[in-house]
């Protein structure tokens, strides 16, 4: 066992839908503690901050600013909406702070060049999610790829289908603005977890269509209300990894209902079955010709929950060693993304001009 970890002090801008998974896991790892919350709705941080894990309310920061200001803080846990993820993050790395954010890294390149630059001028770390790569689903699926059991790499499929997120979310619009729709939304699972698999990308070509302008919300006290779509909402496209391996993805909020496989990876000797990267855990199975057969855990945080991400870097800092996470990564299936919306409205196959390192594996234990 290693020396405690001592725990890093965080922050939580945005106290939404997703600010309680990430309190959960605060809850349970000891390398991670809340000191703080901000959030618009000061009601929405308010509630966060009453819950704060080990039963500790927490200080309730009147904004960005001031949170990232505090002295007691290390990390600012960014849990904003797209759009806002760059400028929360440059604002937390101007005081000094390390930042972990919600996925994508930014809603642009220029942005998302911007943060890790500011980083290395603060001497501090950017990690973003998504990290439920880190899990034993895809980490399991990426030990059996290295350690050959699927022969050499050659193809793999990626599927993420719905009916859109009005259905079921009471204020939508977000996902349908600029930075949002279902590439820039789940493309970070798939992407991220092709990439922990088959290493970056070089090259894509795509299409894509908007077949409704306008959506109607289906939940809540807004039920009924339409509103306006920005972005295309079906995307498919075909990507080249650095060893030759090609990807086919699709991306929709326009399917009702499917049967499609979350991700396959085929090899020259077995093709191998992957859990949804949109969660931590779930059974990885291989086919070497007689059937499929499910391989035991072999690598990643078990138990893993939203944040533990932000665990990882907790970790890596006194270690020394790069966090997974890492904003690299984010930036590159970022530029991923965005080169096959490129490549959808110019009709031809365009380079992926960024890269990044295949992050190291993450070994089979608990999270601390």
């Amino acid at each position: 066992m290693g020396e405690p970890l001592k725990p890093l002090r965080n922050g939580i801008v945005g106290a939404g839908k997703i600010s309680g998974a990430c309190l959960s896991t605060l809850e349970r790892l000891t390398s991670l503690r809340l000191t703080a919350v901000t959030d618009l709705d000061r009601s929405r941080a308010q509630a966060v901050a009453e819950h704060a894990p080990a039963g500790r309310p927490v200080p309730v920061a009147p904004s960005v600013a001031a949170l990232a200001a505090r002295d007691d803080m290390d990390a600012v846990l960014n849990l904003t909406i797209p759009a806002a993820h760059a400028d929360v993050a440059l604002a937390a790395l101007g005081a000094g702070k390390h930042v972990y954010g919600e996925k994508p890294l930014a809603a642009n390149r220029k942005e998302a060049d911007a943060v890790p630059a500011a980083a290395r001028e603060a001497g501090t770390r950017v990690a973003c999610a998504p990290d439920t790569v880190l899990g034993t689903g895809t980490q399991t699926a990426r030990k059996a790829v290295d350690d050959g059991l699927i022969g050499r790499p050659l193809a793999a499929t990626a599927f993420m289908t719905g009916a859109g997120r009005e259905r079921w979310h009471p204020d939508p619009e977000f996902y349908y603005w600029s930075g949002g729709g279902p590439l820039l939304d789940m493309g970070p699972y798939y992407l991220s977890a092709l990439v922990h698999l088959l290493g970056p990308v070089v090259r894509v070509i795509g299409a894509s269509s908007r077949p409704r302008t306008r959506r109607t919300i289906g939940s809540g006290p807004r039920a009924g209300h339409t509103f306006p779509v920005a972005v295309d909402t079906h995307v498919t496209g075909v990507l080249e990894h650095t060893g030759g391996a090609l990807s086919t993805l699709v991306m929709s909020f326009d399917i009702h209902a499917a049967r499609l496989p979350r991700i396959e990876v085929h090899g020259t000797d077995a093709s191998l079955s992957v859990p949804d990267p949109n969660v931590f855990d779930g059974p990885v199975e291989i086919h070497r010709g007689d059937g499929w057969e499910t391989l035991p855990v072999s690598a990643g945080y078990r138990g893993a929950g939203r944040g533990v991400g932000l665990a990882d870097l907790a970790e890596a800092l006194p270690a020394g060693r790069a966090h997974r996470a890492s904003a690299e990564l984010a930036a590159h299936v970022l530029d991923i993304m965005l080169t096959l919306m490129d490549a959808a409205e110019q009709g031809r196959a365009l380079p992926v001009t960024s890269t990044c390192e295949r992050p190291s594996p993450a070994a089979d234990g608990p999270a601390r």
